[in-house]
C-alpha cells in the first residue's frame, strides 16, 4: 500500500493530467475529418540543396507527398488568413520569412512559430537576385535576414540559427553563396512546383494551375506566398482539392543533432 503522502501525490498528479488529457482529445476530435499533417520529416540541413526546379534533387517524399512553403512574410494583411485556413485543415508549413517584415512583425511571426509551423529565412531585404550582389554583400543581406528572423521570433540571435533552412529569394543563388551556405550548415530549399502566384489570377484559376501542377509532378515541395491575397483566398479550397485527391501533407522541421557552423 502506498503512504498517505504518497496517495496524495498519485491523486493530485492524476487530476493535473486530466484537463491535458482532455485537452489532447478535443484538438484531435476537432482534427477529425481533416486533411491534417501526415508526418513530420526530419531534415539535416548540412550541405542540403533541395527542391527540382533549382537543384538536380529533392526531398524523399512518397507518391502523393506534399511540403507546402510559404514566402515574402510575415504580412499583416494576409499572413493570419493563411495562418487560420492552415489551422482550420490542421495541417503544418514552413514560412521562409523575410528579415525586415520580422522586424516589423515581431508577434505575427511569434504566433506563426507558437501555431506548430517551422520558421526559415528569405534575406534581409529580398534583393532580386543576391546572385547579382557583391559576394560580401549578399552575405551581410543573409546574415542581417538570420539575425532578425531570430530576435523577432526569440528575442535574441546567436551565431547558430535554431532553424538552419534558407530560401534563396527567386532562387538567385551562386555557386559561392552556395558553399557558403554549405559552410554554415544551412540547408536551401528550392520548390519542386510553384503556384505562379506572383503573377495576377483569380483564386479558381491559381487552385486549377496548382493541381494541375501537382498532377503531374505526383509529389513535391510546393511554393505559395502568403503575402499575396488570391493564394489565401485559394487555400480552403485548394486543402479541400488535396484532401479529395488523397495527397498528405509532410511537415519538415530541422533534425535534433544538427547545429549550423558560425557566421565567416
Amino acid at each position: 500500500m502506498p503512504s498517505l503522502s504518497r496517495l496524495a501525490a498519485l491523486l493530485i498528479a492524476a487530476s493535473c493530467a486530466l484537463p491535458l488529457a482532455a485537452g489532447a482529445s478535443r484538438a484531435a476530435a476537432s482534427c477529425e475529418g481533416k486533411l491534417g499533417t501526415s508526418r513530420v520529416m526530419e531534415v539535416d540541413p548540412r550541405g542540403l540543396q533541395v527542391g527540382t526546379k533549382h537543384f538536380p534533387q529533392t526531398l524523399d517524399l512518397a507518391e502523393g507527398e506534399v511540403v507546402l512553403t510559404f514566402d515574402d512574410g510575415p504580412f499583416p494583411a494576409t499572413t493570419p488568413a493563411a495562418l487560420k485556413a492552415l489551422r482550420e485543415a490542421c495541417v503544418q508549413a514552413t514560412f521562409f520569412v523575410v528579415g525586415r517584415n520580422s522586424a516589423a512583425h515581431p508577434d505575427l511571426l511569434r504566433r506563426i512559430i507558437k501555431e506548430g509551423h517551422t520558421v526559415g529565412h528569405h534575406s534581409q531585404t529580398h534583393p532580386m537576385t543576391l546572385a547579382d550582389l557583391p559576394y560580401d554583400k549578399a552575405v551581410a543581406d543573409i546574415e542581417k535576414g538570420i539575425a532578425s528572423d531570430e530576435k523577432a521570433a526569440y528575442g535574441t540571435a546567436g551565431a547558430h540559427p535554431r532553424v538552419p533552412f534558407f530560401r534563396f529569394p527567386g532562387f538567385g543563388s551562386s555557386p559561392e553563396l552556395l558553399d557558403y551556405m554549405k559552410t554554415r550548415g544551412i540547408g536551401v530549399f528550392g520548390a519542386d512546383l510553384w503556384a505562379g502566384d506572383w503573377v495576377q489570377m483569380t483564386p479558381e484559376v491559381q487552385l486549377h494551375l496548382v493541381m494541375e501542377r501537382l498532377a503531374h509532378a505526383k509529389r513535391g515541395i510546393i511554393l505559395f506566398h502568403d503575402t499575396r491575397a488570391q493564394t489565401v483566398k485559394m487555400l480552403p479550397a485548394f486543402f479541400a482539392a488535396l484532401q479529395a485527391g488523397g495527397y498528405k501533407v509532410v511537415h519538415i522541421v530541422p533534425a535534433a543533432t544538427a547545429t549550423a557552423a558560425g557566421p565567416q
